[in-house]
C-alpha cells in the first residue's frame, strides 16, 4: 500500500469528512461545570484543581498508570484506583494468549555512577516484558468487575493484534463490551511484538499504521489513542497519520529499543536468559529529555494543524514527580502516564505527584490544568531563530551601554542620567 499524503487544508479540522467519527459516543457535559477565574490581587489564593476532561473522560487528577505491569490485573488496579490515579490503562492485551511467553529475567537497570553498584540511583530500565499472558476472556471479567465498583473511574483497555481486520474488530468489540471508558492502541512496542507483524512494526510504517487505524476507528464508539513509538527519525508522522484516521488522541512515548549493558565478568549482555538476551524497551528518568522532546513535536504538529480542543496528548516517560509532570504539561498533555515510576516506588507514588504538581501551581497562581498546559511550547524555536535572536539582543545591549542613540532622545526629566550613561568608565 502507497503511504498517502499527509497534507491537511489549512485552517480545516482534521476530523472533518471523517464519518467514522460519527460512531463514537462521548459522556455527556456535567450541568454542574465550573468555570473558575483567576485570582486577584489581594484575593485568598485558590487551592489548585487537579482534574481534566480529556475525550469527555472526568478524571480527578490528570496521573494515569501506564499500560504495562501495574495494570495486569484486578487486584493491582483496584490498588491504583484506591491510591487515587486519575485513570487505569490496563496491560495490553490481544485475542489469543497462548502465542505470549514471557521469560525471566526481563528486567535489567541502569544506575548512576559505576552500573552494578547497589547504591547508584536508578536512572534507567530495560525490560523485555511482552503483552498481557493472561486469557483475554479472564481480563475482560476483570474489566467489568473493576467498573462495577469504580463506575466513576477511568479504566482505559490497551490492545494490540496482528495484521488482521477481522481480528481487530473482534478484539475491539469484546473489549468494549468489558465496559472501558476509552481504547489506547499499542503501535509501539519495540521487542517480540514486532516479529509478529504488531507494535512498533506498524507505528513505524505510516501507510501501515493507516490502514489498521481505520481499521479500529471503523469499529470503536470509544475514544481511541494511539500510543507511539519513539523509535523513528519523526514522530510527527506517525501521530498526525493516527489523528487524520479518526483517532481522538495520541500518548507517546512508549520505550526506546536498547541493550542495558554488558556483563564484564561473563562477556554476556543483560537482562541474561541462559546466557543470551535481546534488545528491549528502556525507561526511567534517563528517557525523561527524550520524551519531552517527542512530546514537543507532536505537541506542536497538533498545535498547528488541528483543534487541539477536539484530540487528546498523553505525556509518557520517566515521570517520578509532579514537576516532570508539569514539564510535560507545559508542553501542551493533557495527561501524564507512569508506568516504571510505579513499579520502582510503588502505588502510593500518586500522591506525592499530586502535591508537587499543586505546590508548582500555587508557585504560579495556576488554579487549574488548562491554564498552563501548553503554556511552555512558544519558546520553541529554529536555531537559525535563536541566532537572529540573541545577534538583536547583542544589538539592543550594545545601544543601551552607548547611552543615547540620537539628539531627540534627550529629556528634560532624565538629563543628568542621560548624560552619565554616555561618560566613559
Amino acid at each position: 500500500m502507497a503511504a498517502s499524503s499527509l497534507a491537511i487544508p489549512q485552517g480545516r479540522s482534521a476530523a472533518v469528512g471523517l464519518p467514522l467519527q460519527s460512531r463514537k459516543r462521548f459522556p455527556a457535559l456535567p450541568c454542574n461545570l465550573v468555570v473558575r477565574s483567576a485570582a486577584g490581587e489581594g484575593s485568598p489564593s485558590v487551592e489548585p484543581d487537579l482534574s481534566v476532561r480529556v475525550n469527555g473522560l472526568e478524571m480527578p487528577n490528570p496521573f494515569v498508570i501506564g499500560s504495562g505491569p501495574p495494570g495486569t490485573n484486578y487486584t493491582v488496579m483496584k490498588r491504583a484506583f484506591d491510591e487515587g490515579w486519575g485513570a487505569v490503562i490496563a496491560k495490553t492485551v490481544s485475542l489469543d494468549s497462548s502465542k505470549v511467553v514471557n521469560v525471566t529475567p526481563r528486567y535489567a537497570k541502569l544506575r548512576a555512577g559505576s552500573n552494578g553498584s547497589a547504591k547508584g540511583q536508578i536512572i534507567g530500565w530495560e525490560n523485555i516484558e511482552l503483552i498481557s499472558d493472561r486469557p483475554l476472556e479472564t481480563m475482560l471479567n476483570e474489566f467489568k468487575q473493576l467498573k462495577k465498583e469504580y463506575p466513576d473511574r477511568i479504566l482505559i483497555g490497551s490492545i494490540m493484534e496482528e495484521y488482521n481486520k477481522d481480528a481487530w474488530h473482534e478484539l475491539i468489540e469484546r473489549v468494549e463490551e468489558s465496559g472501558v471508558d476509552a481504547l489506547e492502541i499499542n503501535f509501539s512496542c519495540p521487542h517480540g511484538m514486532p516479529e509478529r507483524k504488531m507494535g512498533a512494526a506498524v507505528g513505524q510504517d505510516c501507510a501501515l499504521l493507516e490502514e489498521v487505524c481505520g481499521w479500529i476507528n471503523e469499529r470503536a464508539t470509544i475514544p481511541v489513542w494511539a500510543k507511539m513509538t519513539p523509535n523513528i527519525t519523526d514522530i510527527a508522522q506517525p501521530a498526525r497519520v493516527a489523528l487524520r484516521s479518526g483517532c481522538e488522541g495520541v500518548a507517546a512515548i512508549n520505550t526506546i529499543m536498547s541493550v542495558m549493558g554488558i556483563d564484564l565478568d561473563t562477556l554476556r549482555p543483560e537482562p541474561c536468559v541462559e546466557g543470551y538476551s535481546t534488545p528491549g524497551g528502556y525507561s526511567s528518568k534517563a528517557v525523561h529529555p527524550i520524551a519531552l522532546a517527542k512530546v514537543m513535536q507532536i505537541a506542536q504538529m497538533m498545535k498547528a494543524e488541528y483543534n487541539v480542543k477536539d484530540f487528546s496528548l498523553s505525556g509518557i516517560g520517566g515521570v517520578e514527580t509532579g514537576h516532570d509532570a508539569a514539564e510535560f504539561i507545559l508542553l501542551g498533555a493533557d495527561t501524564v502516564q507512569v508506568c516504571t515510576g510505579v513499579m520502582m516506588h510503588g502505588y502510593g507514588l500518586v500522591k506525592k505527584l499530586c502535591d508537587e504538581l499543586k505546590e508548582f501551581m500555587r508557585k504560579h497562581n495556576f488554579s487549574t490544568i488548562e491554564e498552563f498546559r501548553g503554556a511552555s511550547l512558544q519558546y520553541f524555536t529554529t536555531h537559525t531563530e535563536l541566532v537572529r535572536r540573541q545577534q538583536e539582543a547583542i544589538r539592543q545591549r550594545k545601544a543601551v551601554r552607548k547611552g543615547l542613540q540620537s539628539d531627540k532622545d534627550w529629556t528634560g526629566d532624565g538629563f543628568v542620567k542621560e548624560t552619565e550613561s554616555m561618560v566613559s568608565n
